[in-house]
């Protein structure tokens, strides 16, 4: 199988977010009168609201839950998203697949102006073919949906494309999108969880992902 393009997750695999994340969604449902223990936010972590949403609070109304996301995103965007920083190493892994001749592309359950935002951080847009965000696509993650817009966006089929994210519902949508996927237990799902979901290969990190990069399936 001949690789020719890498579809990056972003929070939690090439920027160490995960754990702000948890703490704004913590805020947003202690806010609205529905608080969460954050071991149980930090399990869905990777989905985006439409998925997180539902599984914590399931029989909450549905304008409940949108003033939930709501204040999750203001308390992200307002208290935690300028101290987010980029995993080591994590752009000089973009550029070595970029400079091994294989598209670049992110694909991400956050918003658009979130992923441009990380761009800026880690200095890639050079780097990169495309990308997709929530504002693409119907449902994130674990729906197939962001990985599926990324392929045609790339203008790749499945089979010569891999994965790169840190959750287990990263795993699950690259399976549904017809992908397979390597894992970084760089957030907060340990080697097993990612290997049960169905990761072809589990790093520690992008930095061992780059150091081990030419025995990689990435390199494929």
């Amino acid at each position: 199988m001949k690789i020719q393009a890498v579809l990056f997750d972003i929070d939690g695999t090439l920027v160490d977010s995960n754990e702000q994340h948890v703490n704004a969604w913590a805020f947003a449902f202690r806010d609205e009168g529905h608080p969460q223990e954050r071991d149980d936010i930090r399990a869905q972590i990777g989905k985006g609201a439409d998925m997180l949403l539902p599984a914590l609070i399931p029989d909450v109304a549905e304008g409940v839950r949108q003033r939930i996301a709501d204040r999750h995103g203001d308390y992200f965007a307002d208290m935690y998203l300028d101290h987010v920083r980029g995993f080591p190493r994590a752009a000089e892994l973009v550029a070595k697949v970029h400079d091994s001749g294989r598209k670049v592309v992110l694909a991400s359950s956050a918003g658009r102006a979130e992923v441009e935002h990380y761009v800026d951080l880690l200095g890639i847009a050079d780097r990169l073919s495309t990308s997709t965000s929530i504002d693409d696509v119907e449902s994130s993650k674990p729906a197939p949906d962001i990985f599926s817009a990324a392929l045609h966006k790339a203008g790749v089929a499945a089979e010569h494309a891999l994965v790169v994210g840190d959750t287990p519902y990263d795993v699950a949508a690259a399976q549904r999108a017809g992908l397979l996927a390597v894992g970084v237990t760089s957030g907060p799902f340990g080697q097993a969880e990612l290997r049960d979901a169905g990761a072809i290969a589990v790093y520690a990190d992008v930095a061992d992902l780059l150091d081990r990069f030419d025995a990689s399936p990435l390199a494929g």
